[in-house]
């Protein structure tokens, strides 16, 4: 099973990686900012997480790591 990790501080909610994931598992946080005011990417089903990394290699900040 993949493990992702974002890194919310570097995150600057542009929604790549919600576009990029083929089981559409990564969202936008609706309730959260970070330290510069954008909502970041979550997780909200690792156990459908495939491992692919798009939402890695979509990502323009390098905010997400995934791990297998």
């Amino acid at each position: 099973m993949a493990k992702i990790t974002v890194n919310e501080n570097k995150c600057k909610g542009c929604g790549l990686c919600t576009t990029a994931c083929p089981k559409k598992i990564i969202i936008l946080s609706k309730d959260k900012l970070n330290a510069k005011g954008y909502h970041p990417a979550v997780c909200i089903d690792l156990e459908k997480c495939i491992g692919c990394a798009m939402c890695a290699t979509m990502c323009p900040d390098v905010a997400i790591v995934v791990e297998r």
